[in-house]
């Protein structure tokens, strides 16, 4: 039964993708619009740069103009530098609606000297709550850095500079819904979350810092579209089988034993009676 579920499963994900066309990305004139922030968001240097601001009244951000099924989504960030506390810079998948699927990294500013949080988590089926934090191994506002988003059927990967951090395995096989049938925009923002971001509130931010400012760069989608047209996005893409291999699992067992912060999976505090079932599957 298990076999004909999942031969099933896979035949859909199979018609599913058949209606997208494999997309490279790479200018923010053609592929992003600016949707919010009254100016303060700005596409630089013929569409190879884009900055987000945040002042008082407003924060700014952007979305991309096409929805992709299944990826790899990559885009080099610099950070808001010096005393960024309550600031938050996200970057991120979403579709709409209340069962939304959505696939996050988020960069809680902080004081001076003291490192981002970086957030991540996972939603399917309008369910989240499912987050890992980190602190990274480097300064991310002295230089960009790439932050990429693997989604392919059985698993969605976040990696920074080509080294994996996390892995969200796909666990439909002990009843957890995972994002596969719902095209996402890219998104990326720069707002004021000083009820929350840094330490849980308690420090909120120093207005006189601002604007505050982001830039992300070097945009690229190896990624399936939604088109009218036929489809190259077929079983023979490689990032739609792709998984860690066993240096890579290294890599990650590293980050997440040196730099990795909260997981939910450990939290017998919020979860005491017991964790949620992914868990089970998501053990790195």
């Amino acid at each position: 039964m298990r076999t004909q579920m999942a031969s099933s499963s896979y035949m859909m994900i199979t018609v599913l993708i058949s209606s997208f066309i494999v997309a490279f990305g790479g200018n923010f004139h053609q592929d992003f619009d600016i949707t919010w922030g009254d100016g303060r968001a700005k596409i630089l240097e013929n569409g190879q740069l884009l900055t987000l601001s945040l002042d008082k009244t407003s924060g700014s951000g952007f979305q991309s103009r096409n929805e992709y099924l299944f990826g790899k989504i990559d885009m080099q960030l610099k950070l808001v530098p010096g005393n960024s506390a309550g600031t938050v810079t996200a970057y991120y998948l979403s579709s709409q609606g209340p069962n939304h699927d959505e696939i996050d990294f988020e960069f809680l500013g902080n004081l001076s000297g003291d490192p981002y949080i970086l957030h991540t988590n996972v939603f399917s089926q309008g369910k989240g709550s499912r987050e890992q934090q980190f602190y990274l191994w480097f300064d991310p506002t002295a230089d960009f850095h790439t932050y990429s988003i693997l989604w392919n059927p059985q698993r969605i990967i976040f990696s920074v500079d080509g080294t994996p951090i996390r892995e969200f395995k796909n666990a439909e096989s002990v009843g957890v819904a995972y994002p596969k049938n719902q095209p996402m925009r890219i998104y990326s923002s720069l707002w004021n979350a000083d009820d929350w971001a840094t330490r849980g509130g308690l420090v909120k931010t120093d207005w006189s810092q601002a604007p505050f400012t982001a830039s992300c760069r070097n945009f690229n989608a190896e990624a399936c579209i939604r088109s009218s047209g036929s489809s190259s996005c077929s079983s023979s893409t490689r990032w739609l089988n792709e998984e860690l291999d066993a240096t890579s699992q290294e890599r990650l067992k590293w980050v997440q034993k040196n730099y990795m912060i909260y997981n939910y999976c450990s939290d017998s505090k919020r979860f005491p009676q017991g964790f949620p079932p992914e868990c089970s599957i998501n053990r790195n």
